[in-house]
């Protein structure tokens, strides 16, 4: 298992956000800045978690949603290396799960409070899934780079 047992017995909830994690790759190395693929598999990705795993249809896809077409913004302003990177990838799964939870606050699924959270949760979902990043990151960056450049550049 990736995820040590002694976390979840003191109280820690970790999440992996593997599939977020990739479209944040995508929406930094394979978008344009005229495209908005990584915001559409957003938006179709969220819908699919939103099925499969949570009992409300649309809040992973909003979650997602916003997120991505924040990364895609910034790509734009931002040079992309692996520093910048990172900045936006702990920028984005701290917004997008950040939104996950007060929505689910909003509407009662969830009785924890904003402190609660970040020490329970946030913390320790952006330690992993930096590991996951840092896991994509060396096997997709060049390939989506290289896919970014034969699809977009022909035209």
């Amino acid at each position: 298992m990736l995820i040590p047992d002694i976390l979840p017995a003191n109280g820690f909830t970790v999440v992996i956000h593997g599939v977020f994690v990739f479209l944040v790759l995508i929406g930094l190395y394979y978008d344009q800045e005229t495209t908005y693929h990584g915001f559409l598999y957003a938006i179709i990705s969220g819908l699919m978690m939103d099925i499969v795993y949570a009992n409300i249809i649309g809040v992973y896809m909003f979650s997602y949603a916003v997120t991505l077409y924040l990364v895609h913004y910034l790509r734009k302003i931002l040079h992309v290396n692996f520093y910048v990177s990172s900045f936006v990838f702990f920028l984005a799964i701290s917004l997008m799960d950040f939104l996950i939870f007060e929505l689910y606050r909003f509407i009662g699924v969830i009785s924890l409070t904003t402190v609660e959270y970040f020490e329970q949760r946030l913390l320790m979902t952006l330690a992993v899934n930096y590991v996951v990043f840092l896991i994509q990151f060396v096997l997709f960056k060049r390939l989506l780079t290289r896919y970014s450049l034969q699809r977009f550049e022909q035209k």
